[in-house]
């Protein structure tokens, strides 16, 4: 329980506020956050119309802009790009005390400006006040309270402090002292990632001081620390002369939420003089009723670090580090304690959220969370083919599945251990499938119950999981229990294709393998039933390079079958080892035919591959009829050229020449018969005006037809003859008698058009 200071803080009643500018404050900050949070449902109300962002700099105005026009811009750049791209994870529903989180930031900033009297007693006030509620809360007496914004730096700074208490010359010898007598820091194997890294890199220290402490293989959960290992190994260091410092237990695991034996662990350190450091989601339950053994040993230790802004749904509220010590100076020259006022207002965000939440919603945020978890963990276990990791921790907020199945009369998949029955390669390529399977059923539930903020891990015994941690996510994401059941129902519905996906893998390489023209590509990670590849006549199978041949077949393969009626999805890509191209077959159902897919994906591509051919071969003969009726056409310009002589080449000359004699010669062009793939000459379509060959040529024209005349031909042969001859010029008086007296008439009309040229230069003359 609170003490009765602070509980009157909990339960503050309202009064005006006198000061005008904490009320003018107030009253900014609800407006910023009210336009801000009402800009997504604005851009929805568009109809997906994009709002203008402020990517490129302008220049920086010299009259200054207005709050509204500011709040404008940070609005367009939060959400300007959501009509581009979708967001996966939506933005955190921020509540009332949200508000009051982000209010302490713009508050703080004001209570910088007061004077340093004033500072310091209110500072002192609101840090010793957090401190309080804090180690009364999650049940820690005594402690006294880092508050840092890096998650990490709570436990470098508690390691220094640790190295300043073991080596009292450390301040004046440094690392010297550290030389003679290297200190040892026990982590546990599975602490999250790069921790070690961290503290090495944050202390100074070389890489062999950490000590990796590995877990449980035989009893227990195999993510607990192996405390026999442990003691053994301490044994060891101390032998070799050096110092065990520190050891980081873990009261749920980053992966899957397991508690060390923190009570076992406890005895150990104080038996070899070491600090224990305890870290982890589980921490929470300690402001419940109920709390289990193993997580209540946790107040025992000499320090935590603990996040109450994902617990609890506050943004930009600082983590928390408790512990125990009983000398301020070394921890003022660690950095756990400072005198500056702006260090102490850290805590003044997460002063005013426990104040707003009070006790009772602080444990009712908790509260619920865990009834999520034990809500989803009740359900699957009526589930088949649902393995869950944490069954024997009843107590976890944390939930671990993945899917499971053993398929009949074989052995036993996708086991964490190899069984001695199955090759290592074999073990190898089922634990990848299995992966892939659980990364698919993961990826598909994320999509559909977004705000079970559930999280697709890989481990490294069991391999890839879902992970399912409310206390992380709840809070900010709103979860309620109808999610969780919304979840439940999801997996249920999408068992039915991973089990039949299982099950037809083997009869799907089986059918691949029998089939001529078809590869079966081995891809573990494929969470489809399988990946096959056509082999064309020009395949060359030794080779690792892309296929530009096979990846037109595939390509046209992929777009017949996509427009088959089929539940099917599929793809192309390069294969799994090499950078040819393939087809990848999705997930199935029950009723596939898996014989009938098989013969429908050769057929197709056989059918795409014959068609390309055809289309090569044509091309080809069309590539040489052309090249072939260029040479026959310049071998008949040449013998044209003999036939009408050099006259009738040169420009002026030959051309008075043509007008007065043209030349009877036929067009000698030349055709391609596609149907039979040969050159034939173009003469029957100049003389008889139709193609193709066995045609009837049409009858040959009288001589009555050929003496027929145009009306406007009429007319100039009639004027020609009326017009008196004695006046023309000899020239003129030619063209006369060429236009009237030759019977042809192409020829005559020829002679027509020459004679009313040469005859309107006379009258210019």
């Amino acid at each position: 329980m609170l003490p009765e200071r602070s509980r009157s803080y909990f339960g503050a009643s309202c009064k005006p506020i006198a000061d005008p500018t904490l009320a003018e404050m107030g009253k900014n900050l609800k407006e910023a956050m009210k336009m801000l949070e009402d800009s997504q449902r604005r851009t929805e109300e568009e109809n997906g119309k994009k709002l203008i962002s402020g990517d490129i700099p302008g220049p920086l105005q010299g009259s200054g802009q207005d709050m509204v026009s500011i709040l404008q811009l940070v609005q367009n750049l939060m959400h300007g790009d959501e009509d581009e791209e979708p967001q996966s994870p939506r933005i955190q529903n921020i509540g009332e005390q949200g508000h009051m989180a982000l209010l302490g930031h713009s508050l703080g900033a004001y209570i910088s400006t007061l004077d340093k009297e004033k500072l310091r007693k209110l500072t002192t006030r609101i840090l010793s006040d957090t401190t309080l509620w804090l180690c009364r809360i999650f049940r820690y007496e005594n402690g006294c309270a880092y508050f840092h914004e890096e998650e990490r730096e709570g436990l470098a700074k508690i390691c220094r402090l640790a190295i300043h208490s073991r080596y009292e010359d450390f301040v004046v010898d440094g690392f010297n002292v550290l030389y003679n007598k290297k200190p040892v820091i026990y982590l546990s194997a599975a602490a999250r990632p790069g921790l070690g890294q961290y503290l090495c890199n944050q202390l100074g220290l070389p890489f062999p001081c950490l000590c990796r402490v590995p877990c449980n293989t035989m009893f227990g959960s195999q993510h607990q620390m192996d405390v026999a290992f442990l003691e053994k190994m301490i044994k060891d260091d101390i032998e070799r002369g050096r110092l065990p410092l520190l050891l980081v237990a873990n009261a749920g695991t980053a992966a899957v939420g397991h508690t060390d034996k923190i009570g076992r662990l406890k005895e150990l350190c104080e038996q070899y003089g070491i600090w224990l450091h305890v870290e982890g989601v589980n921490l929470a339950t300690l402001a419940l009723g109920y709390v289990s053994s193993s997580v209540l040993a946790a107040t025992k230790c000499d320090s935590m670090t603990m996040t109450p802004g994902p617990w609890l749904g506050l943004p930009a509220v600082p983590a928390v580090t408790l512990y125990k010590h009983d000398d301020p100076a070394l921890t003022l020259v660690a950095g756990l304690t400072s005198n500056k006022p702006a260090d102490k207002l850290r805590a003044l965000p997460l002063w005013l959220s426990l104040q707003y939440l009070g006790l009772d919603g602080i444990v009712e945020r908790i509260k619920h969370a865990c009834q999520l978890s034990q809500r989803l963990q009740e359900s699957l276990k009526k589930v088949n083919y649902i393995k869950i990791l944490v069954e024997d921790e009843l107590s976890s907020p944390v939930v671990v599945f993945r899917f499971f199945q053993e398929l009949p009369d074989s052995d036993p998949v996708f086991k964490a251990v190899p069984v001695p029955t199955m090759t290592a390669s074999a073990v190898g390529r089922e634990r990848h499938s299995c992966d892939a399977l659980n990364r698919w059923l993961g990826e598909q539930l994320k999509q559909l119950v977004p705000a079970s903020g559930l999280t697709v891990m890989d481990l490294e015994a069991e391999g890839t999981c879902v992970r399912f941690s409310p206390l992380m996510t709840a809070a900010v994401l709103g979860t309620r229990g109808e999610d969780v059941d919304q979840l439940v129902a999801c997996i249920e519905s999408k068992l039915p294709v991973l089990s039949s996906t299982l099950q037809l893998r083997e009869e799907f390489k089986q059918e691949v393998e029998a089939t001529a023209g078809l590869l079966y590509v081995d891809d573990p990670n494929w969470p489809g039933i399988g990946v096959v590849r056509y082999e064309h006549a020009n395949d060359d199978k030794s080779s690792l390079k892309s296929d530009p041949e096979g990846e037109k077949i595939h390509a046209g393969l992929l777009k017949k079958l996509n427009e088959l009626e089929s539940d099917l999805t599929f793809k192309i890509g390069p294969e799994y080892k090499s950078m040819k191209s393939c087809l990848y077959v999705g997930m199935a159902s029950e009723d596939m035919d898996v014989a009938e897919l098989v013969e429908t994906i050769a057929a197709t591509a056989r059918e795409i591959e014959e068609n390309s051919r055809l289309l090569e071969n044509m091309t080809e003969v069309v590539r040489k009829g052309i090249q072939e009726a260029q040479v026959e056409l310049q071998k008949a310009n040449e013998e044209r050229l003999l036939e009408e002589g050099v006259l009738r080449q040169i420009p002026v000359v030959g051309s008075v020449l043509n007008w007065f004699s043209p030349v009877q010669a036929l067009q000698k062009g030349r055709t391609f018969n596609l149907t039979a793939g040969s050159l034939e000459s173009t003469e029957p379509i100049y003389v008889y005006k139709a193609q193709g060959a066995g045609v009837t040529p049409p009858p040959t024209p009288s001589g009555s037809r050929t003496k027929q005349r145009l009306p406007d031909e009429e007319t100039r042969v009639q004027r020609f003859k009326t017009y008196p001859a004695c006046k023309l010029s000899p020239l003129v008086f030619a063209c006369h008698l060429a236009a009237t007296r030759n019977p042809h008439v192409e020829m005559a009309s020829r002679s027509m058009v020459l004679y009313e040229v040469v005859l309107s230069l006379h009258h210019k003359c």
